[in-house]
């Protein structure tokens, strides 16, 4: 019989926030890949599919600026943790290879409410999100103003962190979706919950710290 997941790992306008933002992010990387290689969307790969990525542009850059309004303490937290970096971040490098193709579980070092691959996830969203803001704006605002080669410049930008986003989301999808090791990563991002043992294992830090509040 399964445990019951009963500590809360994340509140529901934090799930909506990221479903909503992971859609606008899968439809910007679906039309930009149209528009990267031409090939792949014959005659869509013009006007429309530009029309359709800049509308979800609007979400991609919108949301995260709401969240901040709606929740600003959140959002400032999740920008520290994803910039603070230990020597504990260190220790889980050095075991993930091992403990990732099924290593002793026990040598991983204790993590807090998001754990180091998670927060090397969260720093390439914050990274590459930057250079699409930055690139983005310059090859739709300013496109007629800019030399062409400054423009070239924005777009080869634009390009390689489509490349690198596109690489960590698979490897995202690999371990949050597929791998043995973290069947409740997806579920808690549905209703917010995951198991004490798996709050143990996975966080241990965190979890002792919630557990000690509850006390």
């Amino acid at each position: 019989m399964a445990e019951a997941r009963v500590v809360e790992r994340f509140r529901k306008r934090t799930i909506w926030f990221h479903w909503i933002h992971t859609a606008a992010f899968l439809v910007l990387l679906v039309t930009g890949a149209i528009l990267f290689l031409p090939g792949l969307g014959g005659p869509a790969a013009g006007g429309l599919t530009r029309f359709i990525h800049r509308i979800a542009v609007v979400f991609f850059v919108g949301m995260p600026i709401v969240y901040f309004i709606i929740n600003p303490r959140m959002s400032l937290h999740f920008i520290k943790e994803t910039l603070t970096w230990g020597r504990n971040d260190v220790q889980w490098f050095s075991q993930a290879p091992d403990y990732y193709f099924g290593g002793d579980e026990e040598k991983m070092p204790p993590q807090g409410h998001i754990n180091t691959g998670q927060k090397m996830w969260q720093f390439i969203v914050l990274g590459t999100g930057a250079l699409f803001l930055i690139s983005g704006f310059f090859m739709w605002f300013l496109k007629d103003a800019l030399a062409a080669g400054v423009f070239q410049w924005f777009v080869i930008v634009h390009d390689v962190a489509f490349v690198v986003a596109l690489l960590m989301l698979l490897v995202h999808v690999y371990l949050g979706v597929i791998h043995p090791r973290m069947t409740e990563s997806l579920r808690s991002m549905w209703d917010g919950k995951i198991s004490k043992t798996y709050a143990r294992n996975h966080y241990g830090k965190w979890y002792d710290e919630v557990a000690k509040g509850k006390n």
